[in-house]
């Protein structure tokens, strides 16, 4: 799963970071109000954590132009402005969430599981793939309806290849996925992830593509 965070201040920027990294979400801090190009590149975020007092582009203005895009990721406006004014435009404006600054760091991050919930529950309840199944809301994978347990960036792959069934995810595709834009994986870290997917549901599976990447070949 993967966050977006847009906040200027790097105390805050870091420790978020920090603390949703260690939860098993891939994160992008953008420390600036810098749009993305279509909706498709927000939907692919999990939720959305925005300042509103940004340089650039401010907050309100970006989350009214991603849902003029028709993107629907879930986003939690955090900030200091805590007038009841500023909620209300924040909530008007199609904001999920709005928690005001200072704020403690457990909740935030209840919070955006929460999000994260809703988002799995309104996309799919159950992806399938073969004798798999995924529940995104909850994190869960079966085989042959067994539970198998996953750390959170093994499942996050799991589902972008499920997902992508019958089409090649390039290295860098999934590297992005799992480590967010600026992130920096190891060079064999890829094939550890996709070698324990194997050992966990299968060696056929998960189909190299010599020089390109990996596809999980779609079922007739």
């Amino acid at each position: 799963m993967r966050i977006l965070i847009y906040e200027d201040d790097p105390a805050i920027g870091d420790a978020l970071t920090r603390r949703l990294q260690q939860g098993g979400y891939t994160v992008d801090w953008v420390e600036e109000g810098v749009a993305l190009r279509s909706a498709a590149e927000y939907d692919d975020f999990t939720v959305i954590i925005l300042d509103l007092g940004l340089p650039g582009e401010d907050g309100l203005t970006i989350l009214r132009g991603l849902r003029a895009m028709g993107a629907n990721t879930p986003v939690l406006i955090l900030t200091a402005r805590d007038s009841i004014e500023d909620r209300v435009k924040g909530l008007d404006a199609s904001a999920d969430d709005y928690l005001v600054k200072p704020f403690v760091m457990d909740e935030l991050l209840a919070r955006v599981r929460a999000l994260a919930r809703r988002k799995a529950a309104k996309a799919q309840d159950i992806v399938r793939c073969g004798d798999i199944e995924i529940e995104p809301a909850g994190l869960i994978v079966r085989k042959n309806g067994k539970v198998i347990e996953f750390a959170p960036k093994l499942f996050n792959l799991l589902l972008t290849l499920v997902v992508n069934s019958g089409r090649v995810l390039t290295r860098s595709e999934l590297d992005e996925k799992l480590y967010g834009w600026s992130g920096e994986a190891e060079s064999n870290t890829l094939e550890v992830y996709v070698s324990q997917l194997r050992r966990k549901l299968g060696a056929d599976l998960i189909k190299t593509v010599r020089g390109v990447g990996y596809i999980i070949p779609r079922e007739d």
